[in-house]
């Protein structure tokens, strides 16, 4: 979850790691440091708490001089945030700086160790120990630093992206992974290093993706070079990003999250272009074209994600059940690799995550492939880990999302799971050529009317400032809407900490309206979909029980448009596509109930964007 930058080359080296932090800043902001490696044989480490503006201004008056560095972006999971926790961490000597983003799990084993052979330790975290051992190897052995960091490595249990650097050794950063991100930018006489491609897309579109297990030796004047821990030579493998910066920028919006907001309409069009063909008449996910037998043998698909994605997932099972007559669970990934899963070789599992690095999911796709399954990826970075680890895919192609709060990632999972269901449909024919290209004409509507949703933005700005100050919300729905209702909910958690739930509605009376009073407003997504009288019937209760309502409904309602408080009318689209349409509000009303109270929406406290670590 933090983010990791290094440069070396004939660059400004404090300038592009610091603007490389910025860029990794959505990974954590706990704590922000920087290693400038000097040509003259010092080693400067300098570091805050806070967010890395805290480091500029510590460093404004600080030596700058340098031709390599490590830098670091924290998001705290050993001791808590502060100037001695943040990375980077010294060796005893101070010969040594290491950042690392992940968990060291027997670090405390290792610590012991250390101690009985006279290392002092000054701060609380794992990263320090890990930093003092492969100092320990490297004078005990005589050794290089590679050598050392191999070493080391082979005694820690745990996830780790690192880089180290060297005071005597001003031209080489030593970098490695196990379970965590790291990407080597290869430029022209120059090398960047980071968790992800975002700190170097500007100056070079060349990328290695470092492997798990595998060690990065970068050095200046030399051809990049990849080990294992055992020292066997990798092939380095040189990918063509395809990302730009402009897709890194605000282009004046005042925030990443209401820019990827508004993104959605040109999102969704890249996320179906290609895949919607003909008018509609042909519905083509490549995944599933090329793994025709797995589709059509499988008796049952698995799910799994986290957050954000989970509800997707959710999606995903009513469409694939509904379209394709397939039984489908749906299983967090942190639960499903810890349950002793009853998996089968007929089964397809589908890992979703946004980033590609969730390391939940990641376990998850391991285990569900040593039990034979078919094991099957959406996610939205190119290269990333779960696209490499499962056996087939599809990238929903929303571009980078900056913003912590998952917005247009969201709909461009749901997106590709509605196109993914109509295709298995089409291979097993449990849908009509009529049934698949009338969807398919209302999919390729979907960008526009997701247009004509937007246009509703300043009507629930005004609508904010109503429910800024509510304490509790409660999101309801009943179907393809239930899902909704819980990103609803989670959205609103996420950036303004007003505690929210998302129920089934129906479910509400099992429970919940216990708590519906004035002070509690319930949002309630009520399309005019098969379930429509049931859900009149559930907003009817909460406003008997004095409760406010705001209700998304579709366009021409006449039933709750006169029960709510407050309507927000949404263009008319198929059942089952509506989850896309009405989830738009929902991402707009937590964002200016956040502004209202005047909360960092890009950088929600204790969030970071790609949980990498358990």
């Amino acid at each position: 979850m933090c983010g990791i930058v290094g440069y070396i080359g004939n660059g400004n080296v404090y300038d592009i790691l610091i603007k490389g932090l910025h860029r990794l800043e959505y990974r954590g902001y706990d704590s922000a440091g920087i290693a400038l490696v000097n040509p003259n044989g010092r080693l400067n480490v300098y570091k805050t708490k806070g967010k890395v503006e805290n480091l500029e201004a510590f460093c404004q008056d600080k030596d700058l001089e340098a031709c390599a560095g490590i830098a670091h972006t924290r998001w705290a999971t050993h001791g808590e945030p502060s100037d001695c926790n943040a990375h980077p961490h010294f060796s005893e000597d101070r010969n040594l700086a290491l950042v690392h983003n992940g968990t060291i799990e027997n670090y405390k084993v290792l610590k012991d160790a250390l101690s009985q052979h006279g290392c002092t330790f000054h701060s609380e975290t794992d990263t320090e120990v890990l930093v003092q051992l492969i100092e320990y190897i490297k004078t005990k052995n005589s050794c290089s630093l590679v050598d050392a960091v191999r070493e080391a490595l082979k005694q820690v249990v745990g996830a780790y992206a690192i880089a180290v650097v060297e005071k005597d050794n001003p031209d080489q950063i030593v970098a490695a992974r196990m379970s965590s991100p790291l990407v080597v930018g290869i430029g022209q006489n120059e090398f960047f290093l980071a968790s992800d491609a975002t700190p170097f897309v500007e100056y070079t579109k060349e990328a290695v993706y470092i492997k798990d297990g595998e060690v990065a030796i970068i050095e200046r004047g030399k051809p990049l070079k990849v080990v294992s821990l055992e020292n066997k030579e990798s092939k380095v493998d040189v990918k063509t990003l395809e990302m730009s910066i402009s897709q890194l920028e605000k282009g004046g919006y005042p925030h990443f999250m209401l820019k990827e907001i508004f993104e959605q309409p040109h999102t969704l069009h890249d996320c179906i272009r290609g895949r919607v063909v003909d008018g509609g008449h042909r519905v083509m996910v490549n995944g599933v074209n090329d793994n025709k037998d797995k589709f059509k043998e499988c008796k049952r698909i698995i799910i799994v994600a986290c957050g954000t994605s989970w509800h997707a997932a959710l999606l995903g099972k009513y469409l694939i059940q509904d379209m394709c007559r397939i039984p489908v669970e749906v299983e967090y990934a942190s639960e499903f690799r810890y349950s002793n899963p009853v998996i089968t070789k007929d089964d397809i599992v589908i890992a979703i995550s946004q980033s590609g690095e969730t390391a939940d999911t990641l376990a998850a796709i391991k285990i569900a492939r040593g039990m034979g399954a078919f094991v099957y990826g959406i996610s939205n970075v190119v290269g990333s880990s779960i696209p490499r680890e499962t056996m087939s895919g599809t990238y929903i192609h929303v571009g980078p999302e900056i913003g912590v709060a998952s917005t247009k990632a969201f709909t461009g999972q749901v997106m590709v799971l509605t196109m993914l269901a109509l295709s298995i449909a089409n291979l097993r024919g449990t849908m009509t050529p009529e049934q698949i290209e009338e969807l398919g004409s209302h999919i390729l509507q979907i960008p526009d009317k997701v247009e004509q949703v937007l246009k509703l933005n300043n009507r629930i700005e005004r609508l904010s400032l109503i429910y800024t100050y509510a304490r509790n919300f409660l999101y309801l729905g009943r179907g393809y809407s239930y899902p909704v209702a819980l990103e609803g909910a989670l959205k609103l958690k996420e950036i303004s900490y007003i505690h929210a739930e998302g129920y089934p509605a129906a479910e509400m009376k099992h429970g919940p309206i216990a708590l519906i009073d004035a002070e509690m407003p319930s949002v309630i997504i009520a399309p005019n979909d098969h379930l429509y009288e049931k859900i009149v019937s559930n907003v009817q209760q909460v406003k008997a029980r004095g409760g406010n309502i705001i209700a998304i409904v579709t366009e021409g309602d006449t039933v709750i448009k006169n029960i709510a408080d407050h309507v927000l009318e949404v263009p008319e689209m198929p059942e089952c596509l509506t989850p896309i349409i009405t989830s738009v509000p929902l991402q707009l009303l937590s964002y200016y109930i956040a502004i209202n109270k005047g909360k960092n929406v890009d950088m929600p406290r204790n969030l970071a964007k790609s949980v990498t670590v358990e």
